[in-house]
C-alpha cells in the first residue's frame, strides 16, 4: 500500500463521500491500514480518517496505437482516483488515459471502482508528423519518437531520402519559430530540404 495524493472519503461536513486531498498519511498494521489527514475538495474541511486497503478491482482498458486497439485489464484500488492524462503501465507498455467511461457518461476523473472502461493510447512511442517543403511541393512524412524526445528549430534530420532542416514546430497552443518542444506536445514539424555539399 502506498500513500495516494487523493482519496474518496466520507466528509463530516458535506455528509457524503467526496474527493479529498491527502495532506499527511501513515501506514501501519498487518492489514495495510492508512491513517491520514485529508482536506475535502468540496468544502475545504480538514479531518482525519482511517482507510483499510480494499481488494483491487480489475478495470477493462482499451489501448490504441497506430490505428489499432487492444483490449486488456488493469488492477486498481477501488477508491483510487483516475484522471484523463494519467499515465499507466499496462503490461509492459506505458499508456496515457484519453477518456474514462462510467455508465453512459464520459468523465475527466473517476474512482476505479465506478469505471466501466478506460480508454488510453500507447505512450512509449508517439507519431510525429512532418511537412517537408521542396520548392512549391509539400511532402508529408512522419517518424516515431519517445514522448520526451525533444525537437528544435534548426535541427538537421534525415527523413527517408531527404536531408532536412526544421524551420518551425507547431504545438497545440502555438507555432514555434525558435526553441523546441517534446514529441508528445508536437502537432507537426515543418522542414525544408537542405543540399549537402562536399568539399
Amino acid at each position: 500500500m502506498t500513500i495516494p495524493n487523493a482519496l474518496l472519503l466520507d466528509c463530516p461536513s458535506c455528509g457524503e463521500r467526496t474527493l479529498h486531498e491527502v495532506l499527511r498519511g501513515k501506514i501501519g498494521g498487518k492489514k495495510e491500514v492508512l491513517e491520514t489527514t485529508a482536506r475535502c475538495k468540496e468544502c475545504g474541511r480538514v479531518h482525519t480518517a482511517t482507510v483499510r486497503e480494499s481488494k483491487p478491482v480489475k478495470v477493462p482498458i482499451i489501448v490504441s496505437h497506430l490505428g489499432k486497439s487492444e483490449r486488456g485489464e488493469i488492477e486498481l484500488g477501488p477508491d483510487e482516483m483516475l484522471c484523463v492524462e494519467d499515465e499507466l503501465l499496462v503490461g509492459d507498455t506505458m499508456a496515457v488515459v484519453t477518456s474514462i467511461e462510467s455508465g453512459n457518461r464520459r468523465l475527466k476523473e473517476c474512482a476505479a471502482g465506478e469505471i466501466g472502461t478506460i480508454w488510453a493510447k500507447r505512450f512509449d512511442k508517439v507519431r510525429v508528423k512532418i511537412s517537408i517543403n521542396r520548392g512549391s511541393k509539400t511532402i508529408p512524412a512522419e517518424l516515431q519518437a519517445l514522448p520526451e524526445e525533444e525537437f528544435f528549430v534548426g535541427d538537421l534530420m534525415t527523413i527517408g531520402k531527404y536531408n532536412v532542416v526544421v524551420h518551425s514546430i507547431k504545438t497545440e497552443g502555438r507555432m514555434l519559430r525558435e526553441g523546441g518542444a517534446e514529441a508528445r506536445d508536437i502537432v507537426r514539424i515543418y522542414a525544408k530540404i537542405v543540399r549537402t555539399t562536399y568539399a
